[in-house]
């Protein structure tokens, strides 16, 4: 548990993945205020934008009882947000190696 911890906090932490997680974090806000303050004739299509964003890992969540579905989101925000971050640091420690001091 502390080998996935101890690779998890520093890729959420990277600012790719910060990013992504403020994006989906004003997207389900939206959804929200859509939701709740709104008046619709018809029906609102908001919170499909929430699993769109974090989709494929989140539709693997949409059968379930609706609570649960919304788990889905929570779960494909942090794995995709663990995913870009990981990219970032593996590209910027690449990055750092070909043009350190001895690449001159």
């Amino acid at each position: 548990m502390s080998g996935i911890r101890s690779s998890l906090v520093p890729a959420l932490r990277t600012p790719v993945a910060l990013g992504y997680l403020g994006i989906v974090a004003a997207v389900s806000v939206w959804a929200a205020v859509d939701v709740l303050f709104v008046e619709h004739a018809g029906v609102s299509l908001a919170g499909v934008w929430a699993f769109l964003v974090t989709a494929p890992t989140s539709l693997l969540f949409v059968m379930l009882p609706a609570p649960l579905a919304w788990t889905g989101v929570v779960i494909g925000a942090v794995v995709q947000a663990a995913v870009l971050g990981q990219g970032y640091r593996q590209l910027n420690g690449y990055l750092a190696r070909r043009t350190g001091p001895g690449t001159a």
